[in-house]
């Protein structure tokens, strides 16, 4: 099985924002998004003004000053690639939410980065509000920024 990452977060978390699984090259680099064509921390560095993020730990930093949480809604795969629809037809294991969500985190709505996220956590209990939007995969050709501008602009 392959492992996803630690979640990223604190207690003044106000936003999370859940991909489904680590990318086989995201995985190869051993951090969220790591493809260099993947648009997400692109779009976040356009929306908070902030200079490219290059190292993990300056992601890591970005993150935590603007109240982000970052998480994958599975936590181990036996995926091969990296394909929403291969990740479908694999054996996986969700992951808990709950330490990411208040009483513990002050997060207001969650986010999902792509419709496999999004339709995995439709499924659950969570009450804080779920918002779709379109995945920063290079692969989705219909990515607009200005739908997380949107979703993110509270937190300027």
């Amino acid at each position: 099985m392959n492992k996803g990452f630690d979640p990223i977060f604190d207690e003044n978390s106000r936003v999370l924002i859940l991909g489904s699984f680590p990318s086989k090259k995201s995985r190869d680099v051993g951090f969220y998004y790591g493809n260099k064509q993947n648009r997400f921390w692109k779009t976040l560095a356009m929306i908070f003004d902030h200079a490219p993020l290059e190292t993990i730990n300056e992601k890591i930093d970005f993150l935590k000053s603007h109240n982000i949480a970052l998480y994958d809604v599975i936590a181990e795969s036996d995926i091969e690639g990296s394909a929403d629809q291969a990740l479908i037809k694999s054996n996986n294991a969700l992951t808990s939410l709950g330490p990411l969500l208040p009483p513990h985190t002050k997060v207001e709505k969650i986010l999902c980065n792509g419709k496999a996220a999004f339709n995995i956590l439709c499924n659950s209990p969570i009450t804080i509000p779920i918002i779709y939007l379109p995945s920063t995969s290079p692969a989705n050709v219909s990515f607009n920024p200005a739908d997380w501008f949107r979703e993110l602009n509270f937190l300027k």
